[in-house]
């Protein structure tokens, strides 16, 4: 397929690089070059940073165990976090005034650090606000390591902190933007380094309230971070730079030939990620994919590899019919069964607002169409809480014998093939359940999204590897067709 590239005309590409990518001195060197080389074909490149691995969860803790009267925890991991920047510092940067700019600015960092935390150990508590306060240090510091490096590299760069881009409501710890600030806050920041020639460093996680407070975005908060300002520029393209070669056909622990996929829809990695496999979460693109701004995962690793571009659905011309399979392991399927509901209303509602005030997630419901029964899968773990719940809810019925009983399968599984490619093909299911039957896997309940983009299959857990397999030879297949 060829990408399109719609607002390829803004020669601005936003890059984001990961934990991993940042989290040795190497690393840090290679991103430095991919920069570099980059600037050579766009006329501004913008890198989103993440904290060097390992540190968002180091301060975090600290955060954490400090509040909890951990006294001994401040002083360690404050020296952790110097040992570990003041490596790098070292490792990358040779010219003595550089070095010593940079250690004082990762000292003061450091510093409000260990100020917030002893704070948050005399008062005993670690409120939101100041857990995000803390939480945003990791992406300050890795930021102006990286800017400092592409100075030295005689490539014109400033670390940029995204709370002067990115404006958010006050929902600490997982903040929601407004895009509309963020729009005319990130081309005022940005734009006039851009065109002095200057790499703007940006730090990822990050934004701050209209008056100025920090907040962080929550879970895939750098990946958000790189979708809001690619949006917001706009940008010719938004690449996210992590561990992988891109999105995988399986989980290569699963299916040992797993491979790159080359072209997803959106539709198409939504699906994926709700159904646990390791990809974007489909919050964290969103503002990139409703702008038509074609998306990239690569591998900073193996940067000479293509990865797997995301584009809108919209724009995508599918190739292939089954695009991937994923898995969800360590489910119960709960069923709720009996004739007396037949034609009664409400049978549902009641028992998605009992499952609900367990905070219990249901990743998966089926029900017959004869509606005499109920089932969806929850985590193992809550599978007696919430048959508990649907028991006290329907005691009524239960003493009437409308409804037979409550349920609890043993330990079971979710395969899904996704593949937007099936929406458009006839017998599609035919051939997954044919596949599965000659490898004697057992299917114990199905559902099917509208959008045809899915078919997902409950199996038992000792079934999901082989079903798993199955389900990727079928790719092979399709793709060899």
């Amino acid at each position: 397929m060829e990408i399109t590239k719609p607002n390829k005309a803004s020669e601005i590409l936003v890059m984001k690089f990961g934990g991993t990518s940042v989290g040795s001195p190497d690393a840090m060197r290679t991103v430095a070059e991919i920069v570099e080389h980059e600037k050579k074909y766009w006329k501004g490149v913008i890198p989103v940073v993440s904290a060097l691995n390992g540190v968002t969860n180091l301060l975090l803790e600290t955060a954490q165990k400090a509040a909890a009267g951990d006294r001994s925890v401040i002083d360690a991991n404050s020296q952790e976090l110097r040992t570990r920047h003041q490596t790098m510092i070292d490792s990358l940067l040779t010219t003595e005034s550089e070095k010593k700019k940079l250690t004082w600015e990762v000292t003061q960092l450091i510093n409000e650090f260990t100020n917030l935390v002893q704070a948050m150990y005399v008062l005993g508590e670690a409120s939101p606000r100041g857990i995000d306060a803390v939480g945003s240090l990791g992406e300050r510091m890795s930021a102006r390591v990286l800017a400092a490096l592409l100075n030295e590299h005689k490539v014109k760069a400033t670390a940029v902190d995204s709370t002067q881009c990115i404006v958010t409501d006050a929902r600490f710890m997982s903040a929601n933007p407004d895009e509309t600030a963020t729009r005319e806050k990130t081309r005022s920041t940005l734009l006039p380094l851009i065109e002095k020639g200057t790499v703007p460093v940006v730090t990822g996680f990050l934004g701050a309230t209209p008056d100025g407070v920090v907040t962080t975005l929550g879970r895939g908060g750098s990946d958000f971070s790189a979708a809001l300002l690619g949006a917001a520029i706009p940008a010719g393209e938004v690449w996210i730079w992590t561990d992988v070669d891109g999105v995988m056909t399986a989980d290569p622990r699963l299916v040992p030939d797993a491979s790159t996929i080359s072209q997803l829809s959106y539709r198409e990695v939504s699906e994926l990620a709700y159904f646990g496999a390791k990809v974007l979460h489909p919050k964290t693109i969103r503002p990139v994919i409703e702008n038509n701004i074609p998306l990239r995962v690569c591998n900073t690793f193996s940067p000479e590899k293509t990865g797997t571009w995301i584009v809108s659905d919209t724009s995508y011309l599918t190739k292939g019919i089954v695009k991937a399979v994923t898995a969800i392991s360590d489910l119960s399927l709960v069923t709720v069964e009996g004739t007396g509901m037949l034609g009664v209303p409400g049978v549902a509602a009641r028992t998605f607002d009992a499952v609900a005030k367990t905070g219990t997630s249901v990743p998966l419901i089926s029900q017959a169409s004869s509606e005499q029964s109920i089932c969806f899968t929850v985590p193992i773990e809550a599978a007696e809480r919430v048959k508990k719940a649907l028991e006290k809810a329907f005691t009524g019925e239960i003493q009437r014998r409308d409804i037979d009983g409550i349920s609890i399968s043993p330990a079971v599984g979710i395969v899904s093939v996704v593949g937007a490619g099936m929406r458009y093909t006839p017998g599609v299911a035919g051939r997954i359940f044919t596949a599965l039957g000659d490898a004697h896997v057992n299917v114990i309940a199905i559902a099917q999204g509208s959008s045809e983009v899915s078919i997902s299959l409950v199996v038992s857990q000792e079934s999901l590897k082989e079903a798993v397999r199955t389900l990727h030879g079928l790719i092979n297949l399709e793709q060899g067709a």
